[in-house]
């Protein structure tokens, strides 16, 4: 028995897009769309060709896999970087976290994910291939690695880290003052920056 009335297309398929954002329901997408629909035309409008327009224009960057509009990123040019600090973290929300506590001025690789074997996620969905390139330009002494501390991000940190070492490269792990379980997007800043300051070697 359906718990709600039947749904012209065109609505049934905005709620289905709207689902696929993460911690959505369905019912929460059904009183998302039909906020934007009955309330709020315009920004509905606005939020379609900003999501068209961030699709169609945005790339990532050559060097360190984030997201641009140009080929190389801002954060990779900017030239007052420490070139000889590389952070490793799993997203891009997680690198922006990380900008906002002001406590690194070094460079970043970003994964777009964790490792998930059992959903398939191995080292080459994430480009490791491309890290391993990143860090042998002969600049990178340092390679922090600010994966989350859940199961996944530790088990990436523990890979990365023999990898890396294995190479010779000196290797770090922030340290815990991120609470075990958390994500570094919800993280307070000041949290962040502390946990940059007694990053340990790994």
């Amino acid at each position: 028995m359906q718990d709600h009335l039947p749904e012209p297309e065109p609505l049934s398929a905005l709620v289905d897009a709207l689902r696929r954002l993460p911690g959505v329901g369905v019912r929460s997408a059904r009183r998302m769309a039909y906020h934007l629909l009955q309330h709020d035309r315009k920004g509905a409008q606005q939020l379609s060709f900003a999501l068209s327009h961030a699709v169609n224009h945005l790339r990532h960057c050559k060097r360190c896999h984030s997201f641009s509009q140009d080929e190389i990123c801002e954060t990779c040019l900017n030239p007052k970087r420490d070139d000889s600090l590389l952070c490793v973290v799993e997203t891009p929300a997680d690198q922006n976290m990380i900008e906002a506590s002001h406590g690194y001025r070094g460079l970043y690789f970003v994964l777009m994910g964790s490792l998930k074997p059992l959903e398939g996620v191995g080292p080459d969905d994430l480009g490791f291939d491309k890290l391993l390139e990143r860090v042998s330009d002969g600049k990178v002494q340092e390679v922090i690695l600010a994966t989350n501390f859940t199961a996944e991000g530790e088990t990436t940190a523990h890979y990365l880290a023999e990898m890396l070492k294995s190479r010779g490269l000196r290797v770090s792990r922030i340290a815990r003052g991120i609470p075990t379980g958390s994500e570094l997007e919800y993280v307070d800043a000041g949290t962040i920056a502390w946990a940059f300051i007694e990053r340990r070697s790994s």
